[in-house]
């Protein structure tokens, strides 16, 4: 790997991640208007649908919101039929979320097709690209997560994002 990228290269490389992150934006918001929910919602829902149940709090961790603000989304979403809440078999002091099988059919027919667009384009590449771009993925996002308190502290930034 060069440790000298010619400066076209560093240039078209970032143009084409931002190009990429606008788009998956554009998209996200487009979901969140079509669900009729906002953005933190739609995280939510995205939290939900990569695990099997969670909890309040652990919902509260994963998108970095208060436990106040926490309750009310989870009052939206299930007004909206987007989840369930439940006592929790095991402590029933606690309370456990879930995703409605509605929505996530209704996730599954805005982002479904994309996730089957993009099995189709990937056979273009060799197992060994498939491991580079991977590699490339995880790194970019754990800078971004890195970078993410600092964002989060900075002035102005609202008490209710810090998490």
């Amino acid at each position: 790997m060069p440790r000298e990228m010619p400066d076209g290269l560093k240039q078209g490389l970032g143009a084409a991640a931002q190009a990429q992150q606008s788009a998956v934006d554009a998209l996200d918001e487009a979901a969140a208007t079509s669900l009729g929910v906002n953005r933190t919602d739609l995280r939510c829902l995205e939290v939900l649908l990569a695990c099997e149940a969670t909890t309040p709090s652990g919902l509260g961790i994963a998108l970095g919101l208060t436990t106040g603000s926490v309750t009310a989304m989870l009052d939206r979403l299930q007004r909206l039929g987007y989840l369930t809440r439940s006592p929790d078999p095991g402590d029933r002091r606690k309370v456990v979320v879930r995703i409605t099988p509605e929505a996530a059919r209704r996730a599954y027919e805005i982002y479904g097709p994309i996730a089957e667009e993009g099995t189709g384009f990937l056979s273009a590449y060799t197992v060994e690209e498939l491991r580079l771009i991977t590699g490339f993925l995880r790194r970019s996002r754990e800078l971004y997560e890195r970078h993410l308190t600092r964002v989060r502290d900075l002035p102005g930034t609202a008490p209710s994002r810090r998490g």
